[in-house]
């Protein structure tokens, strides 16, 4: 029986100018019980369908045309006072940011108790005994419910807004990009628990993303949608194991497979069409490799296509668009090698045993009694070298330290001890004699182009600041900046040199970012998290924009981030970190193949795979990293570590090398290839173990 039956829903948004056709004619249904993904690039119209379920449209938007039922209620009939006995009680939100979501001056546990007492008529104290329920059910401890948002993490963050949305048992729960920012391991810990959570109330799921992989793991239907159509909907495994669609297929190319190190990134060419008119013809078109005139003389309707539907002229070719789809060259990605620097050059910028701790706030009676101060010891004892035209990787969960070691290395902050050289010479010396030349030769790319660019500045003003301040000539000025604007795909430079960061797609922005950074022609390039808010068609871009700067010009690069799969697309060798230390340093293809250390062998474990086929291992980690404040003696990760022993937590292994001597790991015990899948068993074995030792010290027999 289908709980949820969206029928040819037409959605606009009103605007001073023209109106935004945002969701045109789209139907889809959800069966009780069924997990159904909507997927497709930022733009496509799939969290304007998630608020048009929850009747939280924007003030401007309007649902033109189409029926919403929700277990045979039209929900576009109700008035406010109904839709908000319906919120939370039969359809529960998870949003995609917990931190905006979650009121910062309430605890957490008084806000899941107030959406509880608002839909049911109970005592403070039941309220609370189910806010504790809910607390465990996500894997949080009950004895934190009165704690705030920012004493979280963010992972557990977004388990207080699944705890939230599960307090009622709703029938169906909507997830809109519930796991976008996160870093790998906490991902896939919360949609393994959303999994196991849904199985155990017996609620339905619809999944807003743009992940294909985690759609691909979770979803038994998908729909996935381009400029407010779908483009191709029926059961996960068939849309994306036998794509009949051009745009599921780039799409599902674009995404990184952690596993896929010889395949290029392939990015879907070209930007999201004008949806200031309702389409004339394929909404796609524009940027699809297939188009034929056929394609302008009308959008085209969804037609059986094998198992599945496909809204395209050309679904009975499949086979051979597949075959085409997956050649780079036909999404107009050049694999020519060019000026390749055939292997490392010199080396760049080399660290020796680089800190950086953070002193903590110490109570007034602390200071008069002369105690000394805690640290956070952000990066703590960090040897890494870069060269020429070589990409260096650093990976690993949120609060490792790896986005301020790219800080301190490009001299952003100061270090606390160690030593730091570039080009040979002591950075400290050479900020005394010139700071604007080491500047100009070391740029930083951040993660949030809405941040780094300046709102007020058109693209040539905000490329042209750094040559100005070189004091550049104006011709060279102009030269410079048309060259690098399109050398980051931005073609032809006309078009965006006279507009403002607004006027730019998000993937648009970061490149302008891009340019900005190397307009200067800088011998390292550092970036951190540079893709990771983006669509995977846009990541796949700048992946490859980023590889080109380092193979044609030789610029070394440190490319910052927790998506493995990216990092084993573009590195040459990568550090994966864990609480101010690089616990694995080698090769990319060593350390993707054979990861010697537990926590990089867990980190690689928790990439998603685009193919519904693949059976991946998950290793749940156990529990949090420490508190940085108060790390354990031993190895920082026996806490976490499935293969963890009495040595592991009286002293810190050192990184010792493996055979080949480029390859390091810092562990006593480093994994061996046939342990790799059993991990999983150890990682589970010890938290059913922590569970049961829990359940007995508070006296409870049936844990």
């Amino acid at each position: 029986m289908s709980l949820l039956e969206v029928d040819d829903v037409k959605i606009t948004y009103r605007t001073e100018t023209d109106d935004v056709h945002a969701v045109n004619d789209v139907s889809f249904s959800i069966d009780e019980g069924d997990n159904y993904g909507l997927v497709g690039e930022s733009g496509c119209g799939k969290s304007t369908l998630a608020k048009s379920v929850l009747g939280l449209l924007d003030d401007n938007g309007e649902v033109q045309s189409g029926s919403i039922r929700f277990n045979g209620r039209e929900l576009l009939d109700l008035s406010e006072r109904e839709w908000r006995d319906i919120r939370w009680e039969e359809i529960a939100y998870i949003p995609q940011s917990a931190m905006d979501s979650l009121d910062p001056v309430m605890t957490v546990g008084a806000q899941i108790r107030q959406a509880i007492r608002k839909h049911r008529d109970v005592s403070k104290s039941t309220a609370d005994e189910r806010v504790a329920e809910v607390f465990e059910i996500v894997g949080l401890d009950p004895n934190r419910v009165d704690e705030y948002p920012h004493e979280f993490s963010g992972g557990m963050r977004q388990r207080v807004t699944i705890a939230m949305a599960l307090a009622l048992d709703p029938d169906l729960i909507i997830a809109d990009e519930p796991t976008t920012g996160l870093d790998v391991i906490v991902q896939d810990k919360i949609v393994h628990k959303l999994m196991e959570i849904q199985e155990e109330i017996d609620s339905s799921l619809l999944l807003i993303t743009h992940d294909v992989g985690v759609v691909a793991e979770t979803c038994d239907e998908v729909s996935v949608l381009y400029g407010g159509k779908v483009m191709e909907q029926g059961a996960t495994f068939d849309v994306f194991n036998d794509p009949h669609n051009p745009y599921t297929m780039g799409l599902k190319n674009a995404f990184p497979e952690v596993d896929e190190l010889d395949q290029e990134a392939i990015s879907i060419p070209g930007s999201l069409p004008d949806l200031t008119a309702e389409p004339t013809g394929c909404v796609f078109r524009d940027r699809c490799p297939f188009a034929t005139d056929e394609c302008d003389t009308g959008h085209p309707s969804l037609v059986d296509a094998g198992s599945q539907l496909s809204a395209c002229y050309y679904a009975a070719d499949a086979p051979d668009l597949q075959e085409r789809a997956a050649d780079p060259e036909t999404w107009g990605v050049d694999v020519s090698e060019g000026e390749s620097t055939d292997g490392r050059g010199e080396v760049i910028v080399e660290t020796d045993g680089l800190e950086k701790w953070f002193e903590q706030t110490q109570s007034v009676l602390s200071e008069l009694l002369g105690e000394d101060p805690d640290y956070v010891k952000a990066v703590n004892g960090v040897d890494l070298d870069v060269h020429e035209g070589e990409v260096v990787g650093i990976a690993g969960e949120s609060g490792c330290g790896k986005s301020t070691l790219a800080e301190v290395i490009s001299a952003l902050q100061s270090r606390t001890g160690g030593e730091i050289s570039f080009e040979g010479q002591s950075v400290d010396r050479l900020l005394d004699e010139d700071t604007q030349q080491f500047r100009s030769e070391v740029q930083f790319i951040f993660q949030d182009p809405f941040d780094s660019l300046n709102p007020r500045q058109r693209v040539r003003a905000a490329v042209s600041e750094p040559l100005e301040i070189q004091g550049i000539a104006p011709d060279e000025i102009d030269r410079r900046v048309r060259e690098t604007v399109a050398d980051v795909g931005l073609n032809p430079p006309e078009k965006y040199l006279d507009q403002y960061p607004e006027q730019l797609s998000g993937g648009e922005r970061q490149r302008v970012a891009i340019a900005q950074a190397l307009v200067l022609d800088p011998e390292l390039l550092i970036c951190d998290e540079p893709a990771s808010m983006l669509d995977v068609s846009l990541k796949a871009n700048i992946l490859n924009i980023l590889r080109e700067m380092a193979d044609e010009r030789g610029i070394g690069i440190v490319y910052v981030s927790h998506d493995l799969a990216s990092l084993s697309q573009i590195t040459d060798r990568l550090a994966v970190m864990y609480l101010g230390r690089v616990v694995e340093l080698g090769p990319t293809r060593k350390v993707v193949e054979n990861p010697k250390h537990p926590y990089a062998a867990s980190l690689l474990a928790a990439s998603p795979k685009a193919d519904p086929d693949a059976d991946r291992q998950r290793v749940l980690l156990p529990g949090e990293p420490p508190n940085p404040v108060d790390l354990p003696s031993g190895c920082n990760f026996a806490p976490r570590c499935p293969k963890a022993s009495e040595e592991c937590r009286a002293s810190e292994p050192e990184r010792s090398e493996f055979e080949t001597g480029d390859h390091e790991a810092a562990c006593f015990f480093p994994v061996e290839d046939a342990e790799r899948e059993l991990l999983t068993e150890y990682a589970r074995a010890r938290e059913r173990r922590e569970r049961t030792d829990e359940a007995s010290a508070a006296g409870d027999p049936t844990p």
